[in-house]
């Protein structure tokens, strides 16, 4: 059963003058577990749909349901991760991790110990009273996920968490990321505009059209390699070039010509 449903969505704004169609007729499933990225043309709509998805913004059309319950507003099952980690520079570490805790009135001593959990866990242990000025772009967005984990949201929406990193450590922490995701079970919906990313991290990707916007294709990523292969190891594998060709090839037929 799926755990995330959008039936014939769609999304329009209104002004005094005109209706203007965003999103029509977006029909996805995306089952416990599995990783998602949506790729598309600038302006299509792709972050539109995780605030769809997050309950922050309600369809004209349609309905999205999340364990067979309509979204009828924003759930603590759902984390979201964006760009830039908006972490609290007058907060230390620690202290950053506890603010989704504390908006949604957990237990405080069980999350700071969760919080301390996974800073050992995943690589910054040492690191729970150090100010985010002190951190490497690449350490503040690992925070910015354990805090997202720290509330512990059965799904994440990553609204292009690596745009801001240069290209290595933009290489290196999605990787990192991809192992966290999976070793927590989480089921993950991931926009980019890097294909590469999309490809390597995913389970199956979604393209979608120019607006107004809807789900073109959508690719199952499989590698004769094996399944459990990292980010890494699929940029290498030999259908990964299929795929990027085949997406990218996609994506320039859906670019509106500049006049």
């Amino acid at each position: 059963m799926a755990q995330i449903e959008l039936k014939d969505v769609g999304l329009s704004y209104f002004t005094l003058k005109q209706e203007t169609e965003a999103l029509q007729e977006i029909n996805l499933a995306i089952k416990h577990g599995e990783f998602i990225s949506i790729v598309g043309p600038s302006g299509c709509g792709k972050s539109t749909l995780l605030s769809l998805i997050s309950g922050m913004l309600k369809p004209t059309k349609g309905k999205i349901m999340i364990d067979s319950l309509e979204v009828q507003g924003t759930s603590p099952k759902v984390g979201y991760m964006l760009q830039h980690d908006h972490l609290f520079e007058w907060r230390d570490v620690l202290s950053n991790l506890m603010v989704g805790a504390e908006i949604r009135r957990m237990d405080r001593a069980k999350a700071k110990q969760k919080a301390l959990e996974l800073l050992e866990r995943y690589g910054l242990g040492g690191f729970a009273h150090h100010s985010p000025t002190q951190l490497s772009g690449g350490m503040r967005q690992r925070v910015a996920l354990i805090r997202t984990l720290v509330a512990e949201p059965d799904i994440l929406l990553l609204d292009e968490p690596f745009s801001a990193l240069d290209y290595q450590t933009r290489l290196t922490l999605s990787e990192e990321v991809f192992h966290i995701i999976k070793d927590q079970g989480k089921t993950a919906v991931l926009v980019t505009h890097d294909l590469s990313e999309a490809i390597s991290m995913a389970d199956r990707v979604m393209v979608m059209s120019k607006r107004p916007s809807t789900i073109s294709t959508v690719h199952e990523i499989q590698f004769d390699e094996g399944t459990d292969l990292s980010p890494w190891k699929k940029r290498e594998a030999t259908r990964y070039k299929h795929y990027f060709n085949a997406i990218w090839k996609e994506l320039e037929e859906h670019v509106v010509p500049s006049i």
